[in-house]
C-alpha cells in the first residue's frame, strides 16, 4: 500500500516457531509496499533450530527481505528510543511469554527492550498474539496490553478451539491494515474474530 511507502517498521519475531513462514511472508509484503524495515529477534528465536527450521535460514532470510542485519541483543535494541528509529514497531508472533514481560515492564531482551525503547517515544505498538495459553495464563496480560496507550493488535481468533480451547493466533494477513491503522491511532476492529468470518 502506498500509505507505508518510507514508514519506518520495527518488525520482531519471538519464539512462535511454527508462525515463523506467515511472519515472514508479511515482511515480504511490507517490503514490497516500500516500507523500510528493521528486523529485530529474541534471542530464542534468533538462535534456536526448531523441527520448523534452521535459525540460521530465518536469519538470512529475513535479512535479505530487510536488507539491514537482525537486531538481537539489547545493546543492538537501545539505540531505538533516543534516536526515534521506527515509526512504528511491530511484534509478530508475540508469545504469552513476552506478552507477560510486556504487561510488567520487564526488558531483558532485544523485543522487550525495543518495545520499551519504542514507547518513550509515544509512537504506536502493534501486536500479533500466537500463544496456547492467550485464554488461560496470558488472558490477564493480553487485558492489560489493551487498555494501555500507544498499543494496538492484529486480529486474532481460537486457531483449534477443539484441541487447543485456549490457543490463539495472530490473522497475519490483516498486519499491514493494522499498521496503518496504528498509524492514525486507531485500532481495526474487530479485533477477535471467528477464524471463517473476518
Amino acid at each position: 500500500m502506498e500509505e507505508l511507502k518510507d514508514i519506518r517498521i520495527g518488525y520482531a519475531l519471538c519464539g512462535s516457531f511454527c508462525t515463523f513462514r506467515q511472519s515472514i511472508d508479511q515482511m515480504k509484503t511490507l517490503a514490497q509496499s516500500g516500507a523500510d524495515i528493521y528486523p529485530i529477534m529474541s534471542q530464542n528465536a534468533y538462535s534456536l533450530d526448531t523441527r520448523f527450521g534452521m535459525a540460521a535460514d530465518f536469519v538470512s532470510e529475513i535479512e535479505a527481505i530487510c536488507g539491514k542485519s537482525v537486531i538481537h541483543t539489547i545493546p543492538q535494541a537501545e539505540p531505538i528510543g533516543p534516536r526515534k528509529l521506527l515509526d512504528v514497531l511491530v511484534i509478530s508472533p508475540c508469545t504469552g511469554n513476552t506478552l507477560a514481560k510486556l504487561a510488567a515492564g520487564i526488558t531483558d531482551t532485544a523485543v522487550t527492550l525495543a518495545a520499551k525503547a519504542h514507547l518513550r517515544n509515544a509512537r504506536p505498538l502493534v501486536i500479533g498474539v500466537s500463544t496456547n495459553d492467550a485464554l488461560a495464563t496470558a488472558a490477564k496480560n493480553i487485558g492489560a496490553l489493551m487498555n494501555s496507550k500507544n498499543l494496538y493488535f492484529i486480529p486474532m481468533s481460537q486457531d483449534d478451539p477443539k484441541g487447543k480451547s485456549n490457543s490463539v493466533v495472530v490473522h497475519f494477513d490483516r498486519t499491514e491494515e493494522t499498521i496503518i491503522h496504528a498509524l492514525r491511532h486507531s485500532q481495526l476492529q474487530p479485533m477477535i474474530t471467528d477464524r471463517n468470518r473476518r
